[in-house]
């Protein structure tokens, strides 16, 4: 059966459509209607929606030979949807769990993940809680979900795409992984070795199931889904056909997520798709809705972020799909579909870098001092790309190194290079030191003494780069670097000690211990015309406490050490408006993405969300933008409205009237009609 329309290209306005269906529950499937199902998709502007063929517990939707049918689904429901769909132009990848079945886990107790204090491994704490298990892959189950992908292939040849979810496997400790990590020379009693193992398997899973997707086609589109894009992890992207982005800011990754994990992903050779849900809070969340207006700011964000969009929902039982979860789908679909001409093939025209610290720790989550690095360019309206240590930064204005980066020979050789040639760097914490010494591994002018004993301790910032509100020492949330600057080298400020270290032995106050003005001699940073180096974890403590004090400081630093070469510099925009600045290369326009929407935390303890719940209008925003051409024509995009401008050298600027959401700025290199 032929796809009608389809491009080969990532579809912009996707839904992931979970279905995890317990056999407890009758009536599968009975409300499906293949016009009603075509024609909801239709309007709600959807052009893919991934739908299952097994789910988390260990169900079929169609019939089986390898697995097991849903014993309430009475036809080939699969089968039924892609048709539909496909009959309308919508493409259809289609679902498998993979660390997940709970089906198997029951009759298979044996094939479990068992941490190495031998529990069970899974969503539920007890034999008693409710909760899905996990699988290990090390066991007789990597046959069975082999053959089961193979199956779903076989069995749908015009599926467009395969989607593998919970994919991740622990220390695990069951008899086959202990069997076998004594047989290869492991040793299980060791945890290094554990993890040696545990990656060991999970290689293992990604060649057999990959192999087992393309088995009929080698070209078939394949996501492995673990709930985040490790930084730096190159071994494993072979195995994707492209990437997804799973991060419903409702649901535990918040609105500061996506963008970061974007910064990254943009900067690989891949497409990608941004995540959301529509739920009020997270997946499988019944009767959960967030406000239509979040919706849509989440994907006006993707597209600003150089992503396709996907929304996650989850269908009934009966298999009809949802009125209110389609009619605000549709909303923010519509305006995606208006847009979307303006983001195909862009690229991120950023110059700045960060340097991901989870990438070269080799972390499987976010650390926080690049969260915090990336809150504080957010909110400065500063575009920057997220990279790991294969990627090249010589072609960005300014490259920062967040908190706890120590360079080996190589990485010292490549800044180094690059400070020649006339990049900027700032350096935080311990980054930039040499990984075998306590040593910077290049010339700072700054001479490291080691970490100093005071946590917290004070930075007495010099007047040019305080707020203007702050004349005090401020404090701050973690032990310093010892620095002594060299004669003659500008500081940005000075440690201060408090009298003390609080501990039971002596303390005072509430919290900690004031100040002492006694001078310490060590400088909180320094700055030349293309480094700047700063004692404290600044990023990280900005990450944990968030001080106003701190981002205007480390704000006015960044725009001392760019000068005059900052790329873009609004005025007017809120600290919540967010910009992006993107460029079309093949058809030759420049696209800036300027975002307001107001977050508010609602909820309590473990329930408390950040959420969206109104869209009130950003005020005109001034804008000076180094292009780096004379534009043809400035336009606000999709209106065509034309903006006038005015240019200083490889700068333009212009305003911004008023707007709701999101507006796209494109300047255009040639005329346009």
């Amino acid at each position: 059966m032929q796809n009608m329309n389809i491009s080969s290209h990532l579809p912009f306005r996707q839904v992931h459509l979970d279905f995890h269906t317990s056999e407890a529950i009758p009536g599968i499937g009975s409300a499906f209607r293949p016009d009603e199902w075509a024609r909801t998709l239709r309007e709600a502007h959807v052009n893919s929606v991934t739908c299952f063929s097994c789910c988390h517990h260990g169900w079929s939707y169609h019939p089986t030979r390898v697995g097991a049918m849903h014993p309430h689904l009475g036809f080939n429901l699969l089968r039924a949807q892609i048709d539909a769909a496909h009959a309308c132009g919508i493409r259809v990848p289609v679902y498998l769990t993979a660390g997940n079945n709970q089906r198997l886990a029951m009759e298979h107790p044996e094939w479990r993940e068992i941490t190495p204090d031998g529990r069970y491994m899974g969503w539920a704490p007890t034999p008693l809680s409710a909760g899905f298990s996990k699988l290990c892959l090390n066991s007789g189950y990597l046959e069975v979900l082999r053959a089961l992908c193979e199956e779903t292939v076989e069995l749908f040849p015009d599926a467009d795409g395969i989607f593998l979810d919970i994919i991740c496997q622990g220390q695990c400790c069951c008899p086959g992984c202990v069997t076998d990590m004594l047989r290869e020379g492991f040793d299980p009693e060791s945890e290094a070795d554990r993890i040696r193992f545990a990656r060991r398997t999970l290689l293992n899973y990604y060649r057999v199931i990959t192999a087992a997707c393309r088995k009929f086609n080698p070209d078939m589109p394949v996501f492995h889904n673990s709930g985040h894009i490790p930084r730096g992890d190159r071994e494993i992207l072979p195995y994707f056909s492209h990437l997804e982005l799973e991060s419903l800011p409702t649901g535990g990754w918040g609105y500061d997520h996506f963008p970061v994990s974007a910064a990254y992903c943009r900067k690989l050779p891949f497409e990608f798709i941004g995540m959301t849900g529509k739920f009020h809070s997270t997946w499988g969340e019944f009767g959960g809705y967030k406000h239509p207006d979040a919706l849509r700011y989440e994907c006006m964000a993707m597209l600003a972020n150089g992503a396709r969009c996907s929304i996650g929902d989850q269908l009934h039982p009966d298999a009809r799909l949802d009125e209110s979860t389609y009619r605000a789908i549709g909303q923010a679909y519509a305006e995606v579909e208006a847009k979307e001409a303006w983001c195909i093939g862009a690229e991120s025209a950023a110059d700045i870098a960060v340097l991901s610290n989870s990438a070269f720790h080799r972390e499987s989550t976010e650390s926080a001092a690049e969260t915090g690095c990336a809150r504080i360019l957010q909110e400065g309206h500063l575009p920057f790309d997220l990279l790991d240590q294969e990627m090249d930064f010589s072609g960005y204005g300014l490259v920062i190194l967040p908190d706890d980066i120590r360079c080996d020979a190589a990485l010292a050789g490549r800044l180094t290079g690059y400070l020649e040639r006339g990049g900027k760097l700032l350096l935080s914490g311990t980054s930039g030191l040499a990984a075998d010494k306590d040593a910077y591994s290049f010339d700072t002018g700054v001479e490291y003494q080691g970490v100093s004993g005071f946590n917290p301790a004070y930075l007495q910032m010099d007047k040019a780069f305080a707020p203007e509100w702050l004349t005090s020492p401020l404090v701050l949330y973690g032990a310093p670097g010892k620095l002594r600057a060299a004669a003659g080298e500008r500081w940005l400020g000075k440690v201060l000690n408090p009298y003390f270290q609080r501990s039971y032995r002596h303390f005072s106050s509430h919290q900690h211990t004031p100040f002492s003005p006694a001078p310490t001699g060590l400088c909180g940073g320094v700055i030349r015309d293309n480094l700047a180096v700063l004692a404290f974890p600044v990023f990280s403590i900005y990450r944990e406490r968030g001080q106003i004090a701190l981002k205007e400081f480390l704000l006015k630093t960044i725009d001392a050490l760019l000068g005059g070469r900052r790329q873009i510099r609004c005025t007017g925009l809120p600290a919540e408006g967010r910009l992006t600045l993107m460029r079309q290369p093949e058809r030759e326009r420049t696209v800036l993405h300027l975002l307001y929407a107001p977050k508010v935390l609602k909820g309590g303890g473990k329930h408390q969300v950040e959420v969206i719940e109104e869209l009130p209008p950003a005020p005109p925003v001034t804008v000076e933008l180094r292009t780096g051409f004379r534009p043809a024509r400035l336009r606000l995009e999709p209106a065509g409205t034309e903006l006038a401008f005015s240019q200083t050298g490889e700068s333009i600027r212009f305003t911004v009237p008023a707007f709701s959401c999101h507006q796209m700025v494109v300047a255009y290199r040639r005329e346009t009609k």
